[in-house]
């Protein structure tokens, strides 16, 4: 397992981070998910352990707090191994105040999320939605309090747009509050719209990314595929509406490109899918999400080997889009010599073990 800096901070975290969305199966998003069990979750954080997996994900929305209880159950005993991150600021209740990212619903949340999880603090607590009802200043001076009360140890974001999120970074710069160090976004082969604005501002601000669905909502696990009808069975079927809209040319298209890499690899679609973000700039870590312990396997497979330059290429051009303006110009090279595309800014942080 590879071993990053989340973002410009000292934290390391693996590559692959888990995703316990899984946990729980409450509602219908999360019951398409899965329902993982306590006795189930301890097996894939045992699993994931074994492998080097460091970064536990979850959040208080997730199955009505369902996940944060099962993950800290089946944590229990080695918390010194795991980095935890949650996330609030979404619905979670019917009140006016069981919302947003307010004082008020950040100390409660906190501390619910603490007594779910069974823990003493949150390594990493993530606003999950820009909350724009709520003075910036106010959440970040709460977050603040979080920090110096030993409840919090590092910040995040995740689903904010660009402006949100350097706004945050200079009102916290300027009072003297803690960064945000993490952006959980939603970034895959068929979603690069983190690149055009997100992306460059992570390498400005120092801000790593921990990716959410990287393989495009299921759509790139090798079940899609040109002239292949979405299965039955594929939990597409009950959350299509909650999934960022792709279109199907340019995702077959991208299947084709993801086809031919793994016949060259020996490597699963989804494999090869989670190597390629893993090569992008300024990803800490990608979560990957299983139902069971052999999804979860094949995709601890996508590290400890890395795709080639001409690999890379191909599907590069397979999900390229036109980006929007005013970003076209800096990636088709009218403005090179000032604008200057990203580079990458973890292979120099990497340690394997």
């Amino acid at each position: 397992m590879d071993y990053r800096h989340l973002g410009a901070s000292g934290l390391r975290v693996s590559a692959l981070g888990f995703g316990a969305g899984t946990f729980g199966g409450k509602g219908p998003l999360f019951s398409a998910w899965g329902n993982t069990d306590v006795e189930q979750a301890r097996r894939i954080v045992d699993i994931s352990l074994d492998a080097g997996v460091n970064l536990f994900d979850t959040a208080d929305v997730y199955s009505d707090g369902a996940s944060e209880s099962i993950l800290g159950a089946a944590i229990k005993g080695r918390r010194e191994r795991v980095i935890l991150s949650t996330k609030t600021s979404l619905r979670l209740g019917e009140g006016p105040n069981d919302i947003g990212s307010s004082r008020h619903h950040l100390l409660i949340a906190v501390d619910n999320a603490l007594r779910r999880l069974g823990i003493d603090y949150i390594d990493l607590l993530q606003l999950h939605h820009f909350d724009a009802r709520t003075p910036i200043e106010e959440t970040l001076s709460a977050l603040d309090g979080l920090v110096r009360a030993g409840k919090v140890r590092y910040l995040g974001a995740s689903n904010f747009s660009g402006w949100q999120l350097m706004k945050s970074q200079a009102i916290a710069d300027r009072r003297g509050y803690p960064r945000f160090i993490a952006n959980q976004a939603y970034y895959s082969l068929v979603g690069r719209d983190y690149e055009w604005e997100l992306m460059p501002l992570g390498l400005d601000q120092g801000i790593g990314a921990v990716v959410w669905s990287p393989l495009g909502w299921g759509r790139l696990t090798g079940k899609i595929r040109r002239g292949h009808p979405l299965p039955e069975g594929s939990r597409l079927h009950g959350t299509a509406g909650f999934a960022p809209p792709v279109d199907e040319a340019r995702l077959y298209r991208i299947v084709d490109a993801l086809d031919i890499v793994a016949e060259e690899t020996g490597k699963t679609v989804p494999q090869v899918a989670l190597n390629w973000l893993l090569q992008r700039p300024t990803v800490s870590s990608v979560l990957i999400g299983a139902r069971n312990e052999a999804q979860l396997k094949q995709n601890l497979g996508a590290v400890g080997w890395n795709l080639d330059a001409a690999q890379v290429a191909r599907l590069d051009a397979a999900s390229a889009v036109t980006p929007p303006y005013p970003y076209y110009p800096y990636w088709n090279g009218q403005f090179a010599e000032r604008s200057p595309a990203p580079v990458p800014v973890h292979p120099v942080n990497q340690e394997s073990a």
